[in-house]
Formats: structure tokens, sequence, C-alpha cells
């Protein structure tokens, strides 16, 4: 299984994919990690910018059927995922960790009743991070600040991180998102260009030390193409 797909929510994500995700996971043994943008465009301003489950489970099936050495895997958030994704409804769960690996367990008993008996399901690993992609930039709020060029913010972002036990919690209200925050701190905050200059300073290592999920995520693609 040395061929990866990365269903990802959109331009942001597919970017991080390209320059960071699939650098590293090319040193795993994959010939090629690309990603598929399952956002859909005209409904980027609203919460629930991404295709309903059914429409990504028909996607996610035919890149198991088009090639028995292929895996696929996910990258959205469930700040944005539309309410008949499986296993959505988690509000009465605590830890944000419990309430991601729900939705990942139901996705997967999904796919792999879908393609029988026969499937491997180490080829479908969802993954769901519960509070938005720059959950992630506050695994280190100093390079955050230093490759955006707003080192003045740095005491404020950590100011942030502090409240939560890992950025993976902070938290996801339509007013407190993570990505709402750092817009109340910066005026016209460009999410696909400084986010990702952001992430690249931060850097793999950094992100799955503090982000045990994430972390977790990365475990189980670098093992894929050796099971």
């Amino acid at each position: 299984m040395t061929r990866l797909i990365i269903h990802v929510e959109g331009p942001t994500e597919d970017r991080f994919v390209k320059e960071v995700l699939a650098p590293h996971l090319y040193r795993f043994g994959y010939t090629t990690v690309a990603a598929r943008i399952l956002g859909n465009a005209r409904l980027r301003k609203n919460r629930g910018g991404i295709i309903k489950w059914a429409s990504a489970r028909k996607d996610i099936l035919n890149h198991l059927k088009e090639d028995s050495r292929r895996s696929v895997t996910t990258m959205v958030d469930y700040y944005a995922l539309p309410s008949d994704w499986l296993g959505h409804d988690v509000s009465h769960m605590g830890a944000s960790s419990d309430k991601a690996e729900a939705i990942e367990a139901a996705l997967l008993k999904d796919i792999s009743e879908s393609m029988g008996d026969s499937f491997n399901p180490n080829r479908f690993v969802p993954y769901v991070m519960m509070h938005e992609f720059e959950a992630m930039l506050f695994s280190d709020c100093e390079r955050f600040g230093q490759a955006i060029a707003h080192t003045e913010l740095i005491p404020s972002f950590q100011a942030i991180r502090n409240q939560f036990t890992t950025p993976e919690d902070i938290d996801d209200s339509p007013e407190t998102a993570p990505s709402k925050r750092i817009e109340q701190l910066i005026r016209g905050y460009n999410k696909p260009l400084m986010g990702n200059l952001a992430i690249l300073d931060i850097g793999i290592d950094s992100i799955r030390r503090e982000c045990p999920h994430f972390g977790e995520w990365m475990e189980k693609l670098e093992r894929l193409p050796i099971i």
C-alpha cells in the first residue's frame, strides 16, 4: 500500500499535504501522496463547507476499488462537517480526542462494510480534527508569530494556548474557534498563505508532540507502506 490519497477540506489543507505531509511521508516508502479536496466552494462562507458524507463516501470507495495498493485517509475538521457524516453527534462526550475517535470509528465501519469481507481495514485511515486547521498553529506560538512577521503577538498566541490541555482542545464555537481567535488579533488574516507559512516553520515534529491525535494519525500513515 504505497499510494496514498488524502481527502481534505479545502485549499489550505491541500497545500499542507503537498508542502508538508507528502515530503514527510515519502520517507516512509510511499510512491505517491496526493490530496483531493472535499470542500464545496459555494459553501465556504458557511459552516458545513465539506460535501455530504454520501458524496465523500462514493469518492473514497471509488479510490479504494480502483487500486488495491492504494490507501485512503481523510483530514477534515468537525467544525465544518455536515450533520450526515456518521458519528457526528458526539456532543455528549467529554475529551475532544474521544469525539474524534468516535466519528472515525463510525466512518471506518461504514467503509469496511461497504468494501466487503476481503477488505483490509488498514487501507482506510479516517482522521478528524475537532477544531480546524488553525489549532495546529498553536503547537509552537513563537514560531507561529515569527513565520507570519507578527512577533508582537507571540504572547497573545501563547496566552490562548495556555488555556487548553492541547491545541486540539481549543474550542470551536463560531466566536472562539482557532481561526476566529487569530482573526481577532490579525486583521486580514490570510489562512492559505499565513497558515501554511507558519506550519512550514513549526514543522511536523512540533505538531505531533503538542497534538496527540494528529500524532496518532501520523504513526498510522507511517506504518502503512510496510503493513
